[in-house]
């Protein structure tokens, strides 16, 4: 979400100082790649660059189709084989071992539905939405590009006349909903076919931070890097000062029993309670347990504050359930060997992507399987 804003404002600049720009689009990647597709990358005309569609080693030569494709005024389908060390498009020795096809799309700033449009309306929306891509691997044959944003429901939100397949890239897209995962559809009428990238963007992570101590501080600046919504709670205004933050951060001065209504508390918001405060932490995790669908509560402290809690809330007749039990994590942290701020602070941000993106903390040196999982490129075929 991060790297969509930096490239809405690029863009954004670009269009005031009249230089056209291209936006690349990682559409499909088969085997490893450095990044995975829904990648991003606007190109101006100066050859500035915004984003990323690799580690480094693509951006050279995209630099080159995406300047071609700006002065063709034409969308392109670009095909990297990563897996011949040899190819000398590329240069050499790149070890990424894919193939990754990247799409380009000169932006017209008069098109109110242009892919950069487009992604900025994935961005304004607090709600899962699809951004639909159209592309075709004959090189050759035209490029439709991305075209759509598709919500639950089936509404269109943004539609540059996605064509005959409309209603089935719509059912398709509500699939793609439904299993909160990115689809990959191949549509086949007679001997034509097309492909669709149908990604499924989801708001950015919400963080919760009840506290504004030092330590809160140098949580709130690391978490700041990854492009999430800070929220920054305390009930002492001296802490609770917006000046002692980034300024990414929404800081505000609330009793436990007015936090909820300040801060978002859904399904993509994380909880980390860390006020030094025991009665303040216990009114608030006695509230959040009474809030149902959350999926991370993190207690600061040892073993035996997550223990004295449990044992207070029994006895006010608070007994959370199994589910709920999975979302606490107390301790909070993943186990580093963490110690200064910084690094628990690192254990903590670690934990938190872990939860919500269903990994498990592991070294990806003992992982058998591919880093990325493979079955989000396998195309689906639908006959028209």
């Amino acid at each position: 979400m991060k790297e969509s804003a930096a490239i809405i404002s690029a863009y954004d600049q670009a269009c005031v100082a009249g230089t056209r720009t291209v936006l690349a689009t990682v559409v499909q990647v088969e085997g490893s790649s450095y990044r995975r597709a829904g990648a991003r990358m606007l190109v101006d005309e100066l050859g500035n660059m915004t984003g990323a569609i690799s580690g480094g080693c693509l951006e050279g030569d995209a630099l080159r189709k995406a300047l071609l494709s700006l002065v063709q005024n034409r969308n392109k389908l670009v095909t990297y084989d990563t897996n011949d060390e040899d190819d000398a498009q590329l240069g050499a020795q790149l070890g990424c071992n894919g193939v990754i096809q990247v799409l380009f799309e000169p932006v017209d700033p008069l098109n109110a539905n242009n892919p950069v449009e487009l992604l900025r309306l994935t961005t304004s929306i607090q709600r899962p939405v699809v951004l639909v891509c159209l592309f075709s691997l004959m090189i050759a044959q035209d490029q439709p590009g991305t075209l759509a944003v598709i919500e639950e429901g089936g509404q269109h939100l943004g539609n540059r006349n996605v064509g005959a397949w409309e209603s089935l890239i719509t059912a398709e897209a509500q699939e793609a909903l439904l299993r909160k995962q990115s689809q990959f559809i191949r549509f086949q009428e007679d001997q034509h076919s097309l492909h669709a990238f149908l990604q499924v963007v989801e708001p950015p992570l919400a963080l919760v931070l009840v506290g504004a101590g030092n330590d809160t501080r140098v949580l709130s600046g690391m978490a700041a890097l990854l492009g999430w919504d800070i929220f920054i709670v305390d009930g002492r205004p001296s802490h609770a000062n917006p000046a002692r933050f980034e300024p990414a951060c929404q800081v505000m001065v609330a009793k436990p029993e007015e936090l909820l209504a300040k801060v978002p508390a859904h399904d993509r918001t994380a909880f980390v309670l860390m006020t030094h405060n025991y009665p303040y932490d216990l009114a608030v995790l006695k509230l959040l347990l009474a809030k149902p669908g959350l999926p991370y509560v993190g207690l600061l402290g040892p073993k035996k504050k997550f223990y004295r809690m449990m044992e207070e809330l029994a006895t006010d007749g608070i007994r959370p359930t199994e589910a709920q039990l999975a979302g606490i994590y107390g301790p909070v942290g993943l186990e580093l060997g963490a110690e200064s701020p910084a690094e628990i602070a690192l254990s903590i941000l670690a934990e938190i992507q872990a939860v919500f993106a269903g990994a498990h903390a592991v070294h990806l040196r003992d992982r058998q399987a591919p880093i990325h999982h493979q079955e989000e490129v396998r195309f689906k075929t639908v006959i028209l």
